[in-house]
């Protein structure tokens, strides 16, 4: 039965809607080609970090390595925790981000670090000189070109193996993010690694670190978030192949933000000017299109359970609790006060999960399992509300004293 609350009766006593029992179909049993490809990736992924964490011993040495890992966690935490609140309406797979960060980390570092290489063997071997233009080349070109495709590949991977969860633009986003922070991690161990070596004092390191970790922590996370968000739109408009042209596309201001950044030491005659005149508003910019996007999540979150209350499976007022921030943290400080917070929190993860499942069902991606996840989602449903048995009515917010109308069944 809901516990929800729905409004106040004339004698001033709560109303609490019971919704309809709908027959649940039996879950199909998964396969298993997530599970082994899953395996595959992070022994792979393993195997790559060992060897990147090999080279960055051997460039730096024990005590810079160690230096670098403790400034280079502060630029990450900070990160962590923004990536943390834009995934909290709809949270991606633990496993999945997992992969996402240590495809940045490792992966994607071993990428730009063969191409360097073949880069300077070239080089030498043709015995062409550093100057000015051979550096602009490698800082402007090459660098966001192999970065950011690196960087995208690893997007592009779990597009294709995680199309059950891959909903959407904010998933795109995410997982775009939890990639360039993983990438930005190692190369800032470098950075700083290499600053303690060759700086005699704290000076070099100081400026290293402000520019890296205070004043650009997220730079990597804007660049590849655009290859992110494209995919994302392809999850809702395409299949597996067709995710190839949006992540071309998305390419395409990555590599030009990265390359803008890149490019400010060259021809910004005041860098710091530049930093404010141009960085921090495309940075504000970010944050707008981040809060439009997860507007975006609760606005399809209350309009598809909103059909499954038409036929019983949820009360309006859960509808309205469960497609809310300040509904959720209402419901969910009430069901902590009553003990229950784990199987609440737990509830409501299911049914965002059941709308965004209903929403790859109307785009027909049914070939991808929604008629299968949706059965299980309502059966897991389904046993969050016998957890929930002992949850008392929410109470209402003060001066609420609509009645709501009875649900469909």
């Amino acid at each position: 039965m809901s516990h929800a609350f729905s409004g106040v009766a004339p004698s001033g006593q709560p109303v609490v809607e019971h919704p309809a029992q709908v027959p649940v179909v039996r879950p199909v049993r998964r396969n298993k080609r997530t599970i082994v490809l899953a395996i595959i990736g992070f022994v792979v992924l393993s195997l790559v970090l060992v060897v990147v964490a090999e080279y960055l011993f051997l460039v730096l040495g024990p005590r810079a390595l160690l230096i670098a890992l403790v400034l280079a966690a502060i630029p990450l935490v900070i990160v962590l925790f923004g990536i943390r609140w834009i995934d909290r309406w709809e949270p991606e797979p633990r496993g999945a981000l997992v992969f996402a960060f240590l495809w940045g980390a490792a992966a994607s570092i071993l990428i730009a670090l063969i191409f360097s290489s073949i880069t300077q063997d070239y080089r030498a071997a043709a015995n062409i000189q550093s100057s000015v233009g051979t550096e602009l080349f490698e800082t402007v070109v090459q660098a966001p070109i192999v970065e950011e495709t690196a960087k995208g590949f690893g997007i592009l991977l779990l597009f294709w193996v995680m199309r059950r969860t891959f909903d959407g633009p904010v998933d795109g986003l995410v997982y775009g993010a939890t990639v360039a922070i993983g990438f930005a991690f190692t190369e800032n161990l470098q950075y700083f690694g290499l600053a303690l070596l060759h700086s005699n004092g704290g000076v070099g390191v100081a400026s290293v670190f402000l520019l890296r970790a205070v004043l650009s922590p997220f730079a990597h996370v804007m660049f590849t978030a655009c290859t992110g968000v494209l995919l994302g739109v392809a999850a809702k408009r395409t299949n597996g192949l067709g995710g190839i042209g949006f992540f071309m596309l998305g390419l395409i201001p990555a590599v030009l933000l990265h390359a803008l950044w890149n490019s400010a030491g060259f021809w910004a005659d005041n860098w710091f000017e530049y930093y404010f005149v141009v960085q921090v508003p495309l940075f504000i910019l970010g944050i707008v299109g981040v809060v439009r996007l997860r507007r975006r999540e609760q606005l399809l979150t209350h309009a598809r359970l909103s059909e499954y209350a038409a036929v019983g499976w949820f009360t309006p007022s859960e509808v309205n609790q469960l497609s809310t921030g300040t509904g959720r943290r209402q419901a969910v400080a009430w069901a902590a006060r009553n003990r229950l917070k784990k199987p609440y929190l737990k509830f409501v993860r299911d049914a965002t999960h059941l709308a965004f499942t209903r929403e790859r069902l109307i785009n027909g991606k049914d070939r991808i399992g929604g008629q299968r996840d949706e059965a299980e989602l309502l059966d897991a449903l389904g046993k969050d509300r016998l957890s929930l048995a002992g949850l008392p009515p929410v109470p209402p917010p003060p001066g609420y004293v609509i009645v709501s109308a009875p649900p469909a069944t």
